[in-house]
């Protein structure tokens, strides 16, 4: 059975900047695991190749077998990607919104509604759903987003910063939202510079920083081997003999 994600010496660049400097991980079935590191460290870029979105520079990346680049439309029907800038449309309503995107990823009507009952019991949003997408928070508005990203049931989705900005509530909200994910047989790839919240959600974390993968672990043994409290003295002791 093939690894959900496998990435072999992959590099990004761009002129003479390599925002991606020769990475490999993998992530198995059913893991949710996480890219850890500051803001522009790499972690968005990989996730853009892996998306579909990016072609990278040199380096291999595959989905479940298949090829990023040279099968990338199959790649896409088995994955959802969640960028960290998404936006729904604000005049209409969140009720709408999901009925909007749940045609454009089928044509069956079942399959629609389907998708839609997913996203209803994902976001949580109940009534607020008939209101106009403009009138929601942050908070509210990631929900609905990342409900979005997963009605279809992905084989894996790919999650950028899906916390960035939010209050502890509504993160919490979210983190319990990927979990269950996990726990129904998806494997989740996110990025996050919030090393604290990653440590209690992953069940391994790679951490990156300059485009580099430093170490990959669960966030207990990264812990013992460096002799640290937390990720955060994880990733200074790692960074810091550079």
């Amino acid at each position: 059975m093939p690894k959900a994600v496998e990435v072999k010496n992959l590099s990004k660049s761009y002129g003479n900047i390599k925002a991606v400097d020769d990475i490999s991980f993998d992530v198995d079935e059913n893991e949710i695991f996480a890219l850890i590191g500051p803001n522009g460290a790499g972690k968005s870029t990989t996730l853009r190749i892996l998306a579909t979105v990016l072609s990278l520079s040199e380096g291999s990346a595959s989905i479940y077998g298949l090829d990023v680049q040279k099968e990338a439309d199959k790649v896409r029907h088995i994955i959802s990607y969640l960028p960290e800038e998404a936006g729904a449309y604000k005049t209409l309503s969140g009720i709408s919104y999901l009925k909007f995107m749940a045609a454009l990823f089928s044509d069956e009507r079942h399959k629609q509604k389907e998708y839609v009952d997913m996203a209803i019991g994902i976001c949580g949003l109940g009534e607020r759903l008939k209101d106009k997408v403009k009138t929601y928070s942050k908070g509210m508005t990631r929900k609905l987003l990342l409900a979005r990203t997963v009605m279809t049931r992905p084989r894996l989705a790919i999650l950028d910063e899906p916390t960035s900005g939010l209050d502890v509530i509504n993160a919490l909200e979210i983190r319990n939202i990927v979990r269950d994910l996990s726990s129904q047989g998806m494997a989740v790839l996110l990025s996050s510079h919030n090393m604290l919240e990653i440590e209690f959600l992953s069940h391994r974390v790679a951490i990156i920083d300059k485009g580099k993968i430093h170490d990959i672990g669960t966030a207990e043994q990264l812990k013992e081997e460096y002799s640290a409290k937390n990720l955060e003295e994880v990733f200074m002791s790692l960074t810091q003999k550079m």
